[in-house]
């Protein structure tokens, strides 16, 4: 498991010791966002015998021990976010992402019958020319950072048709909830909710997402690690549902039980205007079907923000 102690891998990680299955997590604790957070990210997991944590620096050399240990592999570590992917900061993001990526493909090539699940993003699809966008649509990435998933994508396309790796690449759509890097729309969101500030929202808010909740997205992992007739495909991996920024910001100011003042931003370089999840290929083959809603799934991670503020050292916890 690459990126065990990031957001959606620490639950992925948690959910597999849950059933029994025994974990070899790896993290590098890359600088996008803090080390303590990560840290806090595996405590559940490392109170099990059947986990062991390996920091390592993917892009660094050979894997080939490694993966030789492991009956599959989930790669899910990357280096995140559209906005921050330009400028002098891209060389982290082909480093990370693709040349990571590669290392692990070759230790992966001398391991036939091995499953090898990529987690790749809607930022392949850059702006979408009909939503809900189906596998089918040709990728137009809109972002350095969707470039560099892309790649990975290609390289595991590359790696199924020479050597036969059972790749199966899912590209997840806006996930969210407890753990959320503290970069991304709703944790920010949250956080300045609780702290009675001004929620920044960069454009007018109609932007739309099909956001979908971590445990739907571990479900969908977890199937394209089993299911038959897969490998060397691509799934979408959708909340079901496309909703508006400013519409998700609503049901927020319910959960916070008052009206949440917002400030407009300029919109980002990189951030397109609407994704959508065709996800009629992932149900019938993976047997995907999303169950949290956007609401549950929001009060869940406005929870877990109150908790963490209640834990942080300015309040005493």
């Amino acid at each position: 498991m690459t990126g065990c102690a990031g957001f959606i891998g620490s639950h992925l990680t948690e959910a597999l010791l849950a059933d029994g299955i025994e974990v070899l997590g790896v993290d590098c604790f890359n600088d996008n966002y803090g080390r303590a957070q990560k840290l806090r990210n595996i405590d559940i997991a490392r109170d099990w015998d059947a986990f062991e944590f390996v920091p390592i620096d993917l892009a660094r050399g050979s894997l080939d021990d490694l993966v030789g240990e492991c009956d599959m592999t989930f790669h899910l570590a990357a280096e995140p976010g559209v906005r921050p992917s330009w400028g002098q900061r891209f060389e982290l993001y082909t480093r990370n992402n693709v040349l990571a990526t590669q290392h692990l493909l070759e230790a992966a090539k001398h391991r036939p019958g091995q499953r090898f699940v990529y987690a790749s993003s809607s930022s392949v699809y850059g702006q979408a020319e009909k939503l809900p966008t189906h596998e089918s649509a040709t990728p137009a990435p809109f972002s350095p950072y969707g470039i560099t998933k892309l790649s990975g994508e290609h390289l595991c396309d590359a790696y199924h048709a020479n050597y036969g790796v059972e790749s199966v690449v899912l590209r997840f759509f806006s996930v969210y909830g407890p753990r959320q890097r503290p970069d991304m729309a709703f944790s920010r969101f949250c956080t300045a909710a609780l702290a009675g500030l001004a929620l920044e929202v960069m454009g007018d808010g109609g932007q739309t997402r099909d956001f979908t909740f971590v445990d739907d997205v571990v479900a969908a992992t977890r199937a394209a690690a089993a299911a038959p007739g897969v490998t060397g495909r691509a799934f979408n991996v959708g909340g079901g549902s496309r909703t508006t920024l400013n519409e998700a910001i609503g049901l927020l100011g319910e959960l916070s039980g008052r009206g949440l003042s917002v400030r407009r931003r300029e919109r980002q370089r990189g951030d397109v205007r609407d994704t959508g999840a065709d996800i009629a290929a992932a149900a019938q083959a993976l047997g995907y079907a999303p169950k949290v809603t956007l609401s549950e799934g929001l009060t869940a991670q406005w929870e877990w923000a109150e908790a963490e503020l209640a834990r942080s050292p300015a309040r005493g916890g």
